[in-house]
């Protein structure tokens, strides 16, 4: 499908301007898609940093959900526990014909944004290994990988057309389910290990960091395997492969909110562990501990901001 054929057809709009949101929205416009960027507070375009070098995107953007009507396809990126807060964007984004592509953490993107979009709206749970840093707003930095994983099926096949020679690689997989636990155990340690440490992906270059990161990733497996899913040890292995490979000044997206003084997506990660072993009467200690001292961070984060 050629870029002209793509820009006059499909209509696109991506909610909010975080890492993820940010850079999918540059890069759709670097490829000549309509898309428009979606955000509470107004930014002058997009500038990204991608392999060293900053480069603007002049994407249009829309501060008002009465400005904006039905796209074809709404990408909704703002962080899992922001997914309410969407709710005025979906609505005023989707028609008859729309699909709403979910990039967010955790596991049941469908299901999580389905009480705020018309009922009979598509929609396409899509798993990101992506690291983009929102360092000021309408700046992003481009850390690691531009990976898109979806379920097989007729809407997967059309959002990879849409996004074909955007550099946003979408791939189909047979086992979704299986998919979305790894992509859960690529955040699982990560995210919480860097964020309650203030420190980036270079402290899994330490063996005693790596072995705790192991042990809550096998504690993990145990309650994915309960949920369907086909995880093991090379899974495990692999994660672990992937931290010691990160670029020492790379983060995670936990740690960059927490940086921000924003939120934190923990409830989606670990707690979904967590959930995910009450419901199948298996322990997770080491998650729940983790649990417990970021809602305590979370909680100190949401007093701060809101005074």
């Amino acid at each position: 499908m050629s870029t002209t054929s793509r820009s006059s057809s499909a209509r696109l709009a991506v909610i909010g301007a975080g890492g993820i949101g940010g850079y999918t929205a540059a890069l759709a416009h670097w490829a000549g898609l309509d898309v428009t960027l979606c955000v509470r507070t107004p930014v002058d375009g997009l500038t990204v940093t991608l392999d060293g070098t900053e480069r603007h995107a002049a994407v249009p953007v829309v501060t008002d959900p009465a400005q904006a009507g039905p796209v074809d396809w709404v990408l909704l990126t703002t962080k899992a526990q922001d997914t309410p807060s969407a709710a005025p964007w979906l609505r005023a984004l989707c028609g008859p014909g729309t699909t709403v592509a979910v990039l967010q953490n955790g596991t049941g993107l469908a299901e999580r944004v389905a009480p705020y979009i018309p009922e009979g709206t598509a929609t396409l749970p899509v798993i990101c290994y992506l690291s983009a840093e929102r360092t000021a707003p309408g700046r992003i930095v481009h850390h690691l990988a531009s990976e898109l994983h979806v379920p097989q099926g007729p809407s997967s096949e059309a959002f990879a057309a849409l996004l074909d020679g955007t550099g946003l690689n979408v791939t189909q997989v047979p086992d979704f389910t299986t998919a979305t636990w790894r992509k859960v155990f690529f955040n699982l340690a990560a995210n919480p290990l860097t964020a309650l440490l203030g420190q980036r992906m270079d402290i899994f270059r330490e063996a005693e960091m790596t072995a705790l990161a192991r042990a809550l990733l096998t504690e993990a497996a145990e309650v994915a395997r309960a949920e369907g899913a086909d995880v093991g040890e090379s899974d495990i292995a692999g994660t672990l492969e992937i931290y010691a490979a990160a670029p020492p000044g790379g983060g995670s997206s936990m740690l960059y909110d927490r940086e921000a003084g924003r939120p934190l997506e923990h409830e989606y990660l670990t707690g979904a562990v967590v959930a995910a072993g009450e419901r199948h009467s298996l322990p997770t200690p080491l998650n729940r501990m983790l649990l417990t001292l970021l809602r305590a961070v979370d909680r100190d984060l949401r007093t701060t901001g809101a005074a």
